[in-house]
């Protein structure tokens, strides 16, 4: 955990959410700006900055939270239509929280990236 972190503080319950799912591995809340109906994010408990520090040890924690996502996506009736799963590395790639973390999208039409 990373003290100035507020995906850790969130974790720890130190900042305010609006928590949809946890378990001993992740947590998943809705965000606080978000940019489609459904815009959940899904984050590991596990401090990693990013992406690009993922290694072959984190792997069954990367295809849990994809699982989680996919959960996610069934409960909240976004599965069947389809969604987006985006995470983003580093201030280039639009990352503004240094904390491995996935934007479950989803309850509208989604453009780009085709």
């Amino acid at each position: 955990m990373d003290a100035d972190c507020i995906f850790c503080k969130i974790i720890r319950g130190e900042a305010p959410s609006t928590m949809l799912y946890q378990d001993e591995y992740a947590v998943a809340f809705k965000d606080i700006a978000p940019i489609a109906p459904v815009h959940v994010l899904i984050v590991p408990r596990q401090h990693i900055v990013s992406a690009a520090e993922v290694t072959a040890e984190n792997a069954p924690l990367i295809g849990h939270l994809i699982a989680v996502a996919a959960r996610l996506a069934r409960e909240l009736g976004i599965a069947e239509r389809g969604y987006r799963l985006v995470t983003n590395i580093g201030r280039e790639g639009g990352q503004s929280v240094f904390h491995l973390h996935w934007h479950l999208l989803g309850g509208r039409q989604m453009r780009g990236l085709g």
